[in-house]
């Protein structure tokens, strides 16, 4: 009698095609609603002591949406459609929660940046199926997410913690950006 073999029906599990398009799409509309927030803070805190860090987080978040609308050109990848939302959502973010004060701005980009950090990491244990094939993807996020945790350090010793019912305000603003990320990945 011949045997055969059992056959291991485990295997590794790369991204696809859409699994890449799906993470250039979130990310891109993620670093577009950052930005937004950045200006938002800009707008209102721009001329204060908070100024100068709110800028320098904001140059580092253009020159990541730039990297993603250069990945969605290069990857042709379809944007999310909720892009005129996310553009205004971002903006009106940033502005309010700096206008409840430098602490609730600085609660506002802990928040998101919190979100954004463990995002970006569970892309990351995604690529490392095949790093080859994803370096340039993984060195981006790599990159990205460390600015991104650097901005969430920035924002704790600004005295985040310290705003107002900031748990509370956390929470509501954490939801908001993974509702945000879940519908972005889709539409």
């Amino acid at each position: 009698m011949l045997r055969i073999p059992a056959l291991h029906t485990t295997r590794r599990c790369y991204a696809s095609k859409a699994d890449l398009d799906k993470i250039i799409r979130v990310d891109h509309a993620g670093e577009l609603g950052a930005d937004r927030i950045y200006a938002g803070q800009m707008a209102v805190l721009g001329n204060t002591k908070k100024g100068p860090l709110i800028q320098h987080m904001w140059e580092q978040e253009k020159n990541h949406r730039a990297k993603f609308e250069e990945l969605i050109r290069k990857h042709r990848v379809r944007p999310t459609v909720m892009t005129p939302i996310w553009n205004v959502a971002g903006f009106v973010l940033g502005a309010g929660s700096a206008l409840l004060g430098d602490k609730a701005a600085m609660a506002c980009t802990v928040a998101v940046e919190t979100v954004i950090v463990e995002h970006y990491n569970d892309q990351l244990r995604t690529l490392m199926d095949d790093p080859d094939a994803n370096k340039e993807l993984l060195e981006t996020i790599t990159k990205f997410r460390d600015e991104e945790q650097e901005h969430h350090d920035h924002g704790i010793e600004q005295g985040a913690e310290q705003a107002p019912f900031y748990k509370a305000f956390s929470e509501l603003i954490k939801v908001g950006c993974k509702t945000a990320i879940s519908i972005s990945k889709v539409i």
